[in-house]
């Protein structure tokens, strides 16, 4: 029955491509009609519906579930445009896109694997809100990745006794898998993708800074509150806890902090030096200093597995099961999102044009709170890289005079790609591992929607507090 539909629905959908095509003489990106993003709405809504209706069967197979949502874009898009640009455009994304997107998220699942703190951290609301903040400050400096990875395993051994628990990884995903990754180039894509432009390294420390602190500190503040009325609700006695005292708070698998350091280094060469020399792939042109990049980020993971005990591994519960849920699946979206970003990046010349007419008003200024709100919402739901160029090209794609002139709008476009991946699931790749570790560790998380009506019962009133105290409506 599975392979029936990954053979017969997309043939079937070429049937509606004659109508989603271009029409004739207008340029590909630019006439794309909307129906062509209803592959990568499917996607989405499979990654919403599946888990909470059909969970078996997800478990077993969403692999072949995003290879049927890939298929259902690719076959129409190769058989009304031809197989040459349908190759040209998987090409592309998958070596500038999802490529390099993997194997960061790759090293840093791997390489903060290695790393074990040790000993039996008690989940009380005030240590809660210690990690939380810790892991806050961290992942500006390794990534929110990085410092998710790090930080998950703690944060569930510590509450592990705990009835209540789940919105301590809620919290998480809000704090050290989002907003905690907005002060550096490091933090987040869609910030390295600025600094790649032009914007200087510590732009995004000086001016969304502020944003961060607010939301930040309101953030804790509300954890702590709501822990605290949580931890009492418990009672005693609680739940026997299963991680035993019997060694002192520390971190073992040391050996990692410098495999860590390298990652990062590799990632400002790659920004920093500038060789002007790019290898021409199908029509894709890779530059050398991301191909050594990635070449570097690949051979630290790999030490960092020949280096790492087994049992450092096994204390942190190590399975490879998470990663290669999220290769998977945004393997699917990375392909099924080409038409929607060709849809934007045509700004007013494509289907997208009410949205564009949105951001600006009629003498063509922008108007930075909805720059905000629309980067924000859009990332939201997309991958946050693509949707941040997309609007930072559309503001001018000038990282200087973004930086001086336009101030404000480069920081509302910032601030919106990263802050509010936090959204959902799928607006930022650490979402969906904790989600995974969360889940695989007993935590009794919430479905798509679930986890929507947290994010916008909590988030969104304190962006539109952030509209109010720092971007223009």
């Amino acid at each position: 029955m599975i392979r029936l539909l990954l053979i017969s629905v997309p043939a079937l959908l070429v049937s509606f491509a004659a109508e989603a095509a271009v029409p004739a003489g207008m340029p590909v990106t630019a006439g794309l009609s909307p129906l062509w993003g209803l592959p990568f709405a499917g996607m989405l809504l499979s990654i919403a519906l599946f888990p909470l209706l059909a969970s078996s069967f997800w478990h077993h197979h969403y692999g072949k579930v995003a290879l049927f949502w890939a298929l259902c874009f690719l076959v129409p898009y190769a058989a009304t445009f031809g197989m040459g640009l349908a190759f040209h455009d998987l090409v592309h994304a998958a070596l500038l896109e999802y490529i390099p997107f993997i194997v960061l998220l790759f090293a840093l699942f791997t390489i903060s694997g290695g790393l074990l703190v040790v000993g039996n951290i008690h989940g009380s609301p005030a240590t809660n809100t210690a990690l939380l903040a810790t892991g806050t400050l961290l992942a500006s400096v390794i990534g929110t990745t990085g410092a998710s990875m790090l930080l998950i395993r703690p944060l569930l051994r510590a509450n592990d006794n705990r009835r209540y628990n789940v919105h301590t990884v809620v919290f998480f995903i809000f704090l050290v898998s989002n907003i905690g990754g907005s002060l550096t180039p490091l933090g987040d894509p869609p910030l390295f993708l600025g600094y790649l432009k032009g914007v200087e390294f510590f732009w995004t420390s000086v001016h969304l800074g502020p944003q961060t602190l607010v939301l930040a500190v309101a953030l804790l503040g509300i954890f702590f509150m709501l822990d605290t009325a949580m931890f009492r609700k418990e009672g005693q006695p609680r739940r026997p806890d299963p991680t035993p005292d019997t060694r002192r708070i520390g971190m073992i698998g040391l050996a990692n902090v410098p495999l860590l350091i390298g990652v990062i280094a590799a990632i400002l060469m790659s920004g920093m030096w500038k060789p002007g020399i790019s290898f021409d792939v199908f029509g894709t042109q890779v530059e050398l200093q991301n191909l050594v990049r990635d070449g570097i980020i690949l051979a630290l993971a790999f030490v960092s597995l020949r280096v790492t005990s087994p049992e450092i591994r096994r204390g942190n519960d190590f399975d490879w099961e998470p990663i290669r849920e999220v290769a998977k699946l945004f393997a699917g979206i990375f392909s099924t999102i080409i038409p929607v970003i060709a849809i934007l990046r045509a700004g007013r010349d494509g289907a997208a044009a009410p949205l564009v007419d949105l951001v600006t008003d009629p003498s063509g200024a922008p108007i930075d709170s909805m720059y905000f709100w629309m980067t924000g919402l859009l990332s939201g739901v997309l991958d946050n890289a693509p949707t941040y160029l997309v609007f930072f090209n559309l503001a001018g794609g000038d990282a200087q005079h973004l930086m001086v002139q336009a101030t404000s709008t480069l920081a509302a476009i910032s601030g919106g790609a990263v802050f509010m991946g936090a959204l959902t699931y799928v607006g930022n790749a650490p979402n969906f591992m904790v989600l995974a570790i969360a889940k695989s560790r007993g935590v009794n998380m919430p479905s798509f929607f679930g986890y929507i009506l947290w994010s916008g019962a909590i988030l969104i009133p304190l962006f539109m507090l952030l509209t109010l105290l720092f971007f223009h409506l």
